[in-house]
């Protein structure tokens, strides 16, 4: 069979999988099932185009994965489709490397930036969200997932990677080489800001964020602490669970949020008895790379009313992933479930608006960064003026 023959059965086999794959998950309305078919008779018009009339024979695996790359990535920048080899791998159980860059990454026609870990090598390296990598040690980032991306940039500890980076208007890129490091330990650190307002830095969302959360406040508490800044800018580890269990302990009563799916019923968090332990007035320092545990937390607190949100937009990235496969050995790494807001509206998507917006100065490569704080200073500002009404 010559390749151009196994080329149109392949590609014209395809709506079949389409179909089975995607859609069946649009519902049993008939509109729905019209709608589908049409863009699959019309993909159908495609395959035909590009097999009678490409300029040169295509390459039938590149054309295949390419579109199977799309159809994913037509859903959200964490969906994505995984090879056989990229599925054999996420199911052998082998133990992932423990090295890291500390970048978490979301994708815009390549991969970008969300936020880099304090104290990470990208830290020490001066990334920032919204720096685009084009490349990882030479290979383009163009038609890379999300998925794989994080993939490449793990590794042993002591081991380097390579990365192509642009950032705003500069009419180059830079290639900066990181050498991957253990996590950093600490995920919440605390201090005194000003007179009886107190710090909490939340770098990440880990399995004992909870109870740093809890010993950074008792710290401050002695330190004579009446009122808080929580700041969740560049946090975008850790899961979206672990932000509404760290709200518990600033909301009393109400409700924190909920997960939603298609598949299984809506799941609503809600305050319980013991709840609320911390009643200072809050301010939460977020930016666009705010992702996550970082917005389901800030949501439950603003949406109780239990914190006044200061900052940029947050990023809209509050779902889960799972992986579902395919007869051929590849698979899906698909979004199922996705975080709402206590009144309800998703943050998938949608991010959460400041209720006092400013922006974060850009700094160029090779700029020394700022040493003002527009957003902090505002944050102190609130607090000041809520402190002045109580008084």
């Amino acid at each position: 069979m010559s390749s151009r023959t196994r080329l149109t059965i392949l590609l014209l086999s395809m709506p079949l999988m389409v179909f089975a794959v995607v859609g069946g998950w649009l519902g049993r309305h008939a509109s729905a099932r019209e709608n589908t078919y049409q863009h699959l008779r019309v993909f159908e018009d495609v395959v035909s185009l590009i097999v009678n009339n490409y300029v040169e024979e295509p390459d039938t695996d590149d054309v295949l994965d390419g579109a199977m790359r799309g159809l994913a990535e037509g859903l959200d920048p964490d969906s994505a489709y995984l090879s056989p080899e990229q599925v054999q791998r996420l199911e052998s159980g082998e133990a992932t490397p423990d090295g890291t860059t500390g970048i978490d990454l979301t994708r815009q026609y390549y991969l970008r930036v969300v936020a880099v870990r304090d104290g990470s090598p990208a830290a020490k390296a001066e990334l920032r969200t919204g720096d685009y990598i084009r490349a990882i040690d030479g290979q383009s980032t163009r038609p890379m997932s999300v998925f794989e991306g994080q993939r490449l940039l793990g590794g042993p500890v002591g081991s380097t990677v390579k990365l192509t980076v642009w950032r705003g208007s500069a009419a180059d890129p830079h290639d900066v080489v990181l050498t991957r490091a253990t996590p950093p330990p600490v995920e919440v650190t605390a201090r005194m800001q000003a007179p009886g307002i107190g710090y909490l830095r939340i770098a990440a969302f880990g399995p004992q964020v909870s109870d740093e959360v809890r010993a950074g406040i008792e710290q401050l508490k002695g330190q004579g602490a009446k009122q808080l800044i929580v700041d969740v800018r560049h946090t975008a580890e850790g899961n979206p669970e672990a932000g509404i269990d760290v709200a518990r302990l600033f909301v009393k009563s109400g409700t924190l949020g909920a997960q939603d799916s298609r598949s299984a019923p809506k799941t609503t968090y809600t305050a319980r008895e013991g709840d609320g332990s911390v009643t200072w007035p809050v301010v939460l320092l977020a930016t666009n790379g705010s992702s996550g545990a970082a917005e389901t937390f800030a949501a439950a607190l603003v949406g109780n009313k239990r914190a006044t949100l200061v900052g940029e937009t947050t990023l809209g990235r509050a779902g889960l992933q799972k992986l579902v496969k395919l007869p051929d050995g590849s698979g899906l790494w698909l979004t199922y479930a996705r975080f709402l807001d206590p009144a309800g509206k998703p943050i998938q998507g949608e991010g959460l608006t400041p209720q006092v917006e400013v922006e974060e100065p850009d700094v160029e490569f090779g700029e020394q960064a700022p040493t003002e704080d527009p957003i902090l200073d505002k944050g102190l500002e609130q607090l000041s003026q809520t402190r002045k009404r109580a008084a």
